[in-house]
């Protein structure tokens, strides 16, 4: 008995058995039972009438489009924020750079219903009011970390002697940026926008905290409808954003793969 257990656990496949478990029982399973629902009625007989619900719901449509919006708005912020940032840290003559990069991923450790407490206590204390532009503000605050780390790892693992190269043959600083350095650091950028798009686009206690229930984002809606017993309704609004999150993470390899193809550098 004790060879065939140690046999066992010696063929290496045999250790990816509770990781497959793991997957089967909190995803597979899971996603299972929202195509289920999404498709079937409170009667269990199969109807698409909860997306009929949904295309012929002008509150529903319009929340799903504005979060996107959302969504969009602050990937671009967390951009046109952390790029610099990583591009700064990921510098040799940073010498303090793996403390800083710690301490822009501080607050990651910290619970995101915390952080987004201590938001409404900032604009509380600085007497500012509570909506959109909080919003956008908390969602910034919330998932830029997620977005510099990426881009920081892909530019510090960059040959240097590809831009020395760049210098070399008369490349302008600008020129160097935009046909070295941004198109090696793609890959990293993909990686960060949707790292930020994912959550931003589901999120909705960081709207309820920030806005004080006043906008409604897609996954308000999501939350509204299970907390109410609506479980098929809910459901199918859940696989429509679990539809657009594939999509985007589709698109977004595809660019990988072109970008990979062509060599990255023009």
């Amino acid at each position: 008995m004790i060879s065939k257990f140690s046999h066992f656990f010696m063929r290496r496949r045999n250790w990816s058995i509770p990781y497959a478990l793991f997957l089967l029982i909190f995803v597979i399973v899971p996603l299972l039972l929202i195509v289920v629902y999404a498709f079937t009625d409170e009667s269990g007989a199969f109807t698409f009438a909860n997306f009929r619900k949904f295309m012929i719901h002008p509150e529903a449509v319009n929340t799903f489009i504005y979060s996107i919006g959302i969504a969009v708005i602050t990937t671009l912020a967390c951009l046109f924020l952390g790029y610099p940032a990583a591009y700064i840290l990921s510098q040799k003559q940073f010498n303090t750079s793996k403390t800083m990069v710690v301490l822009f991923i501080l607050p990651m450790w910290v619970n995101i219903l915390i952080r987004t407490l201590a938001t409404v206590a900032l604009f509380d204390f600085l007497n500012m009011p509570l909506g959109e532009g909080a919003l956008v503000f908390g969602m910034v605050y919330n998932f830029l970390p997620f977005m510099i780390y990426p881009i920081y790892n892909t530019l510090q693992k960059m040959d240097p002697s590809l831009i020395e190269a760049a210098q070399d043959l008369g490349a302008t600083p600008m020129e160097v940026f935009r046909k070295v350095i941004l198109p090696l650091s793609m890959p990293g950028i993909t990686s960060g926008i949707v790292m930020v798009f994912m959550p931003t686009v589901s999120t909705f206690a960081i709207a309820e905290l920030l806005t004080m229930n006043n906008i409604k984002l897609f996954g308000t809606t999501v939350q509204e409808n299970i907390y109410n017993g609506m479980w098929n309704y809910g459901a199918a609004l859940s696989l429509i954003m679990l539809l657009l999150i594939g999509v985007t993470i589709l698109f977004t390899n595809e660019e990988d793969s072109a970008q990979n193809e062509s060599g990255g550098v023009v």
